[in-house]
Formats: structure tokens, C-alpha cells, sequence
């Protein structure tokens, strides 16, 4: 039986239309804290649109058959779990009383990996959600679904960048602006607002502060510019800068073809 999200009645009449008879599942927008790529703002409902949209599911010939949420990509710490568990188990509870029991409960992704700082282990989210679960649906618990895609390969991989340019802008700043023929068009999307921090190495000998950018045209195209970060002083164009950590949507994120680029080639080793 096909399964699918929503989280507004016109999604809900759109699933009725194309898939009659279909299983569906409510997203609810949840605290992100904690989150350094935060994920609640473009998607998910309130708790009580939630629980007028689960009810007018069957009106509509469709079968609610649990809820979602998602905690927030790269979490850093358990709590927005806690919090959002203790909130979808009372709408389980409400939904039940009005003759509804749903099965399901999607608690989407979130688990980090380590870039820069320390993160929790797995099974600290694993524990911590379990506690929750149990704690607020006792021994009646729904089936449970999570997407631990980043915590699965994020340190898998490694782009190797050239450096394009090195120069002093201000005479007045100490740091160096390194220009690197990847940027914020090449992949590296999440570095904005400076929320993934990758970590970034290159060569050996006395580093100093810089300010790292991609190769095109856009000044929006600035990787790190307050987040300090140090490279060799007898760093120039030409040399290879390692990007490490970046298994996690670095690839599916690069255009194609922006300012002439060719987005990644990827190797499999």
C-alpha cells in the first residue's frame, strides 16, 4: 500500500485525486534547537491542523496512518527528539479518542557527524529516543521510522579542491583570501550562513587566518568568512586544498555548469 506525507488539506485533496485508498502521514513542525541545518520552516503543520487534517482523511477516502516530524539536519543533542515525541503522543492520544489509531510514527533525520566539534554517538539518540517513547506511550509504542542518512556517510567522503587564487583584499586584515574553484554553487550549499563547518586541511608548515570563497561570479559565493580558519602561509594558486567530511550531499548539491563550471567528478575507492 503506497505511504505518503502532508502537512496542508490541499497536499490531502492532491493524494485523494492521484492516490485513492493511499496510507498517509501528517507532518508536524517541530523545535529545531539544536539543529545546525534547520528543517522546520518550509514543511510541517501545527499539532491541532494536524489533528483536523488526520480527521478529514477518511473523509476523503485516504487511511491516516501516522505522523512525521523532523528534528533538524545535523543535530547536535537529544532534546528537540524529547520534546517532539512528547508532543506527536498526545496528538496520538487525542486522534484515539476520536476513533483514530495510527501506526506509524516518522521521526525523520538529524543524527550528525563530526566536523569540527564533538557530537553525540548514535546511540545516545538512540537511548534518549527510546526513553521518550516509552515514557509517552508506555507499552502501546508505534511503529517506528528515522532517515540517518548524514550520520551514515557524511565522513565518507573527501573533496579535493584547487586553490584558484590567494590574495590580501584589505591591507588593514590579516587574513588572506583564498579562492577555491568549489564553492557554495560546486556543492558546497550548506555552508551557508557558516551552519556546516567542514573541516579543511592543506599542506604542512606556519598557517595563518583566512577567509575562503568559491571561484564564481557571485558574492554571495563566500564559504567562511567568521568563521576562523587557518591555512599555510606559502599557500598560491595551484596547490590542493582537502575538504573533508563531505560524503552527505555535497555532490547532489552542485550545479551544473554555473560560471562555466563542471560540477564534481566523484571517485569510488
Amino acid at each position: 500500500m503506497p505511504l505518503y506525507a502532508f502537512d496542508s488539506l490541499e497536499e490531502l485533496e492532491k493524494l485523494a485525486r492521484f492516490a485513492p485508498g493511499a496510507k498517509v502521514y501528517c507532518r508536524i513542525a517541530v523545535n529545531n534547537m539544536g539543529a545546525e541545518w534547520p528543517l522546520s520552516k518550509k514543511f510541517g503543520t501545527t499539532l491541532a491542523r494536524a489533528r483536523e487534517l488526520m480527521l478529514t482523511a477518511p473523509r476523503l477516502g485516504l487511511q491516516p496512518h501516522g505522523i512525521s516530524f523532523h528534528a533538524g539536519s545535523q543535530q547536535t543533542g537529544t532534546a528537540a527528539y524529547e520534546l517532539a515525541i512528547a508532543e506527536v503522543a498526545t496528538l496520538f492520544t487525542d486522534l484515539k479518542a476520536r476513533g483514530l489509531e495510527l501506526k506509524m510514527l516518522n521521526l525523520g533525520g538529524g543524527f550528525p557527524v563530526r566536523y569540527q566539534e564533538d557530537v553525540p554517538e548514535a546511540n545516545e539518540f538512540g537511548d534518549a529516543i527510546m526513553e521518550a517513547m516509552t515514557r509517552h506511550f508506555g507499552n502501546d509504542l508505534p511503529e517506528m521510522l528515522i532517515e540517518p542518512g548524514r550520520a551514515m556517510v557524511g565522513n565518507a567522503g573527501v573533496v579535493a579542491a584547487e586553490v584558484v587564487l590567494v590574495c590580501r583584499r584589505n591591507p588593514e586584515d590579516a587574513r588572506r583570501w583564498v579562492y577555491l574553484d568549489i564553492g557554495r554553487y560546486g556543492g558546497l550549499a550548506e555552508t551557508e550562513g557558516e551552519a556546516i563547518r567542514y573541516r579543511i586541511t592543506a599542506g604542512t608548515g606556519v598557517t595563518g587566518p583566512v577567509v575562503l570563497a568559491g571561484p564564481s561570479c557571485d558574492s554571495v559565493d563566500v564559504i567562511y568568512e567568521k568563521t576562523p580558519y587557518a591555512l599555510p602561509l606559502e599557500l598560491t594558486a595551484g596547490d590542493r586544498v582537502l575538504i573533508h567530511d563531505t560524503g552527505a550531499y555535497v555532490t547532489t548539491y552542485a550545479s551544473r555548469n554555473f560560471n562555466g563550471f563542471e560540477p564534481l567528478t566523484e571517485h569510488y575507492l
